[in-house]
């Protein structure tokens, strides 16, 4: 059944709508998107390169597998609400290993529901939650590392872009036009927030007081939602520009950087538009890899390169700060 859910707003829950970016609301999407056999107009460049090494590390038959099924309902301590505006992965990561053992068993009850049944290690978690919870961090750490760390700073810029756009709309036209600009199935009406062919209910007698929303580069074109008092309701949307995510960026900029970086420095740069490790770059620049590696390693040292254990291998990535530079580069 579709309902029209309506979440009343008082004076006080106006007040504590923030926005926040997590690292953990991109597990979930991410990790359906890698495991579904169909095709993504968008993702497709993030899928093809990061699928191999989440099926050689075995994390496609493992606890994520048995969690985040390929639609449907996501186990609500997955996605714990956060503590501030962009919170490290660490630190959600330790919010789930924190999380009551009676919730744990009433989100996987909920999911039982959904499939029909749980699989062998959810069954262990449903009889153990202290015990096992650590093996399913441990896993979504090792999946974050292999899959959304390397990533992660152009992912998180266009997420904090959209926040600004969303600030900047309240700061210019009010909270209303906020919500009504947020998605196309979400509206401001009176002193209350409606959010359309929604699955079940939403009051705020359910809810906790406040609302958190999280912008998301991978749900999708949907809404997703988490609503566990005493937490404010958390809705996640698809943040704007994800469209544009990986499109490739202007090489340009690294010819003008050469005189300031060294031309090893700036080639190496513009050959991380996809995450490399030092043997890939070596074999596409002609670098030794002893200097491939001495120059990533200034390059790290410089704050416009990061470096990401995959398996046996690290990967680099460019940073934020080097995809700001390049493209200032290139307009000049």
């Amino acid at each position: 059944m579709v309902v029209l859910a309506e979440l009343a707003f008082s004076a006080g829950d106006l007040a504590q709508v923030r926005f926040a970016v997590s690292p953990m609301w991109e597990v979930a999407p991410s990790f359906r998107l890698l495991t579904s056999r169909a095709g993504h107009p968008v993702h497709r460049p993030w899928v093809e390169q990061v699928r191999p090494r989440v099926v050689a590390a075995g994390l496609h038959e493992g606890w994520l597998a048995e969690l985040i099924t390929s639609a449907g309902y996501v186990p609500d301590f997955l996605n714990p609400a956060p503590a501030g505006p962009a919170p490290a992965p660490a630190a959600e990561l330790r919010a789930i290993l924190a999380s009551p053992a009676d919730r744990v068993r009433e989100d996987l009850d909920h999911l039982a529901r959904h499939q029909g049944h749980l699989g062998p290690r959810l069954r262990a978690l449903h009889a153990d939650p202290p015990s096992r919870l650590a093996k399913v961090v441990h896993e979504i750490e090792r999946y974050w590392d292999l899959a959304l760390a390397p990533y992660w700073g152009r992912v998180k810029a266009v997420l904090d872009a959209d926040i600004h756009h969303r600030a900047r709309t309240v700061a210019e036209h009010g909270a209303g036009r906020l919500f009504d600009d947020l998605h196309d199935s979400v509206s401001w009406h009176g002193s209350a927030l409606r959010l359309a062919r929604r699955k079940r209910q939403l009051s705020r007698e359910s809810a906790g007081a406040g609302l958190l929303l999280i912008p998301s580069a991978f749900s999708g074109p949907g809404l997703r939602s988490r609503v566990r008092p005493p937490d404010p309701p958390q809705l996640a949307y698809p943040a704007r520009g994800t469209g544009g995510l990986w499109e490739k960026r202007p090489a340009a900029g690294a010819g003008v950087l050469a005189p300031v970086l060294g031309r090893s420095r700036a080639l190496l740069l513009s050959e991380l538009e996809a995450p490399a490790s030092t043997t890939e770059l070596a074999h596409r620049t002609g670098l030794s890899p002893a200097a491939v590696s001495q120059y990533l390693t200034a390059l790290r040292d410089a704050g416009l390169v990061s470096a990401h254990r995959a398996g046996r291998s690290v990967l680099y990535a460019r940073t934020a700060a080097a995809e700001t530079l390049l493209e200032a580069a290139s307009s000049a």
